[in-house]
């Protein structure tokens, strides 16, 4: 396991211990998992932020869309647990 030292100023530093105190941790652990969770969020944002360019190059290669009236008149049948087929995607602007 590697060391990494980080430098807060005073005000943080007793605000991580407060917050610490408050989660029941020492401020190592807590650092250590506001840490991991910014990272995890930031890999989560990374993902989407790749299959949206996915999609976005997909739409722009092949035209082919679903109207947003489509697709949310599917979204909300899905919420109230009916099972409807995906709407088909048309060439945009028809």
């Amino acid at each position: 396991m590697a060391t990494t030292t980080i430098r807060v100023d005073d005000d943080l530093k007793a605000r991580i211990a407060a917050a610490a105190e408050r989660a029941g941790t020492t401020a190592h652990a807590f650092m250590l998992g506001a840490i991991a969770r910014t990272v995890a969020q930031d890999e989560a944002d990374a993902a989407f932020d790749r299959i949206a360019d996915e999609r976005w190059t997909k739409l722009l290669a092949t035209g082919e869309t679903v109207s947003w009236d489509d697709a949310k008149a599917w979204i909300e049948a899905r919420s109230r647990g009916e099972r409807r087929r995906r709407p088909a995607p048309r060439k945009r602007g028809h």
